[in-house]
């Protein structure tokens, strides 16, 4: 049996779009630790996600990048400060480059690595690969959030 997504384990009543679980309507990426230190997650387009016939809507690329650079953001988070669940991370600034049209015959991949991080905060680099290519590329900055952020205790 394959371990639950970080999304599942830590965050599963989220109704977040990109990465909420609960939302039957969402993109519900599945985030995963791999063993690099990296996080990865495979995803599977369907034509509501198309800008065109077989190529996916870089609306939907930059919601797919955002949340599973925040997710890596968060981890890193909470290894760093030795707790046992992650920080609720809202974003700061993500910028994507869409290198290629994705196309959405197969399921693209997503990794992430935090570059830089302090005690609240965490820079990401991300991209996302169709077919072994890199279509898209992100980087991010993600703040841990306290009392009072709408976003607190989110998960």
């Amino acid at each position: 049996m394959t371990e639950p997504s970080l999304q599942e384990r830590y965050s599963p009543d989220s109704r977040c779009f990109g990465c909420g679980p609960a939302n039957e309507q969402g993109l519900r990426i599945a985030s995963r630790r791999a063993g690099d230190g990296e996080l990865v997650a495979d995803w599977q387009p369907r034509p509501q996600h198309e800008a065109f016939e077989g190529a996916l809507n870089g609306g939907i690329i930059g919601a797919l990048l955002d949340c599973h650079s925040n997710w890596a953001a968060a981890l890193d988070l909470m290894d760093r400060r030795g707790t046992d669940a992650p920080p609720a991370c809202v974003t700061a600034e993500y910028a994507i480059r869409l290198l290629r049209p994705t196309p959405t015959s197969a399921p693209v991949h997503l990794n992430a690595r935090v570059v830089e991080s302090d005690d609240n905060r965490a820079t990401v680099e991300a991209t996302l690969e169709a077919g072994g290519r890199t279509t898209a590329t992100c980087r991010g900055t993600f703040v841990a959030v306290g009392p009072g952020h709408p976003a607190f205790g989110r998960w």
